[in-house]
């Protein structure tokens, strides 16, 4: 097969496999309704509430449509804004559209006849002679195919010619791989879930522990570690089976915050991040905690405020410190003084640039702390948990003026002015980006994205499907969950732990009724009973989509763990792009030739990885286990004796060998080895042979 032809099969493949989550036109995440709408055929989990399902009946009742069979088709289409997936149905390039895309279909009537069948067909030979007030068929754009006139009062051979124009215009695939409307609430087959992998090989390639590995913005093989204390590393990684381990100078970091940084057990240096832009302008941001008993820039509002109704006096410590002796911290730093050119920089200038947020802790637990940049809006997340104490006692999840228990996102480009900042309440320096979810709902502070959360513990965004943002949240008696991550979402805590209802021991800040909130439940998760069920305490750790050629058996699997180090999880969708995931534990064991010898549980096969802190993912997409033994690589299952029928094994029973870039790793010059090695494995996972 040719290049450009595999390219194109492949770019085909990845775009047919990048349909939305259930989501609803506004970006925001469908409602749980107790009862079916009183006019629009859906209950359950949809896109409307009794006001916009109001709004649409008037609208129909408006259009005045004659031909009771028409109005009926109308009345449907209308109401498909009510649907779980209406964002994908009426969204087409990310314009949107008047009406759904109809389903359509190009097999034949008959043999003499090649007009489309389908719904999009129905409605044209039902209602093409029928006039409709304000139709939602009128073209909008001059030039549109077929289109003669346009009119407030019209028929759709008013604008269309024939049944094809109209269809080309309104009409979709009804293939499994896309969404169309047919008349009826979407409903996506169910297909049998394929059976996890046989196992997980890793091997180990370096001693030190770290809690967050970030690929250098070049593209390269080059990493960026850092610790709790307040440490950030530049590594080469080693090519897979080279026997390399992770080449870093621990004497000479690139950043060294271990002055400012507090570091405790739930404290340090939590999160790194680098501007998407970072090539140019060398910019870069870590999230961190700071105790202002010891330094002087460590000064922040308390999150227990009068904002929030909360007392900071009245607030019992859990450690014997002050309310808010310790804060949560963004700064922004730069390697521009170091070097010219950002990307061959080997360490940065240690002096802030600015301090982007700055938020004092009423407790001194559940802060989360990781920062992310979005990969298509390019904004700032930075990820906050409750605050802490059991139950999160002060009810701050909940609290939409409060930003503890949330995920916030900022848009650290377009800082406005000191005088701005004080007159909008701000924590910092940022602004707030023009589309975050308090212009729907005036009841959120301005920097919340979404609300609910117990303790985000490592979120990642899908990297072949952005619109999946994946967050582990950590339970707090019995359940521990993964969420899909939407605008303005509220992902229960502390109404509901999981799926449960949860009962505060005490609640001092009240209470939120569960008939308030439309909670979004989680997707997958574990309960502790059935990882830890004689100490009953487990912690999740969040990792990635596996999207890395490394073990094809586990592409498009989302890995996540337990803290205690014995348990790994994949997750998958199914069908895809249904919002139903399940997951299941995998093996996982250690290569016998690892660079690094690994070490075993006394009285078990499995490795001894200690605490799994976090999951990493460099710029191959292959993904890495951070824990406190050391830092771990996944690696080709052969390696290990599982079984993978899509890894590519050479006669002699080996894993066929990869061919070795330069130690940059340029993707342009990397791109046509890996895809022209690879293709035969991208085929089959493409269509799923």
């Amino acid at each position: 097969m040719g290049l450009l032809a595999f390219l194109l099969l492949y770019l085909s493949c990845l775009l047919s496999s990048a349909l939305a989550y259930p989501l609803c036109t506004n970006s925001w995440a469908p409602y749980t309704l107790n009862s079916s709408l009183a006019f629009c055929p859906y209950n359950g989990t949809v896109c409307c509430d009794a006001k916009q399902d109001l709004s649409l009946q008037k609208k129909f009742g408006d259009m005045n449509i004659s031909d009771p069979d028409c109005a009926s088709l109308v009345k449907a289409i209308l109401c498909a804004e009510c649907d779980k997936f209406s964002a994908e149905l009426f969204t087409i390039e990310s314009q949107p559209r008047p009406a759904p895309v109809l389903c359509n279909s190009t097999v034949p009537v008959n043999s003499s006849n090649s007009t489309l069948n389908g719904f999009c067909a129905k409605v044209w030979d039902t209602c093409q002679n029928i006039y409709i007030l304000n139709s939602p068929f009128a073209p909008s754009l001059q030039g549109s195919a077929g289109l003669v006139s346009n009119s407030t009062s019209s028929k759709l051979t008013d604008h269309w010619q024939s049944e094809t124009d109209f269809c080309k215009a309104f009409g979709g695939s009804s293939s499994n791989d896309s969404i169309c409307f047919d008349g009826e609430p979407v409903s996506l087959n169910n297909t049998q879930v394929p059976p996890p992998p046989s196992g997980m090989c890793l091997e180990k390639i370096g001693n030190g522990s770290y809690l967050n590995l970030v690929p250098h913005p070049d593209g390269s093989n080059r990493i960026f570690l850092s610790n709790q204390p307040g440490q950030i590393f530049l590594a080469t990684v080693p090519e897979e089976a080279s026997g390399g381990t992770l080449e870093l100078d621990e004497s000479n970091p690139f950043l060294d915050l271990t002055d400012e940084v507090h570091f405790d057990t739930q404290f340090g240096l939590m999160g790194l991040a680098f501007h998407p832009d970072f090539l140019q302008n060398g910019r870069f941001f870590v999230s961190f905690n700071c105790d202002k008993s010891a330094s002087v820039t460590c000064s922040g509002r308390c999150a227990c405020n009068s904002d929030v109704g909360c007392d900071p006096s009245k607030l019992g410590s859990d450690n014997g410190s002050p309310p808010c002796q310790y804060q949560s911290v963004v700064a922004e730093f730069t390697v521009n003084s170091t070097t010219s050119t950002p990307s061959s920089a080997t360490s940065s200038n240690p002096s802030e640039v600015r301090r982007i947020f700055t938020m004092g802790l009423p407790f001194t637990t559940h802060h989360a702390g990781q920062i992310l940049f979005g990969p298509t809006d390019g904004y700032l997340y930075f990820m906050m948990g409750d605050g802490g104490n059991k139950g999160d006692p002060y009810n701050f999840a909940q609290n939409k003026k409060s930003l503890l228990g949330k995920i916030m996102r900022f848009d650290i480009d377009n800082i406005p002015s000191a005088v701005q900042i004080n007159n909008l309440g701000m924590w910092g320096n940022y602004s707030i980006p023009r589309d975050n979810p308090v212009n729907e709902d005036k009841e959120l502070q301005p920097e919340i994205w979404a609300l609910g959360l117990r303790n985000p513990w490592r979120c990642s965004f899908d990297s072949e499907r952005p619109s999946y943002f994946f967050c582990a949240d950590v339970g707090e008696d019995t359940y521990e969950e993964v969420d899909i991550i939407l605008k303005g979402g509220n992902y229960g805590w502390r109404v509901y732990e999981g799926y449960n209802l949860f009962t505060p021991l005490e609640s001092p800040g009240g209470n939120t009724a569960p008939g308030s909130i439309n909670a979004i439940f989680p997707i997958m998760g574990y309960y502790h009973s059935t990882v830890n069920p004689k100490e009953g305490s487990s912690s999740i750790t969040g990792g990635y989509v596996y999207r890395s050629t490394t073990d094809p058996c586990m592409t498009g699997r989302y890995l996540y763990g337990d803290l205690y180090g014995s348990y790994i999880w994949s997750g998958i969708e199914n069908p895809p792009d249904s919002g139903n995931f399940s997951s299941a534990m995998i093996p996982f064991s250690c290569t016998q030739n690892s660079p690094i010898p690994c070490s075993s549980i006394a009285g078990s096969p499995l490795p001894a990885l200690g605490y799994v802190f976090s999951f990493g993912e460099d710029n191959r997409k292959d993904v890495y286990l951070l824990t406190s033994s050391g830092v771990y690589r996944i690696v080709p299952p052969s390696r290990c004796n599982y079984t993978c029928s899509l890894e590519n094994i050479s006669a002699s029973g080996t894993p066929s060998p990869i061919p070795s870039p330069s130690s940059a790793w340029p993707m342009k010059d990397l791109q046509k080895e890996w895809l022209l090695f690879f293709s035969p494995i991208l085929i089959l996972l493409c269509f799923g042979l």
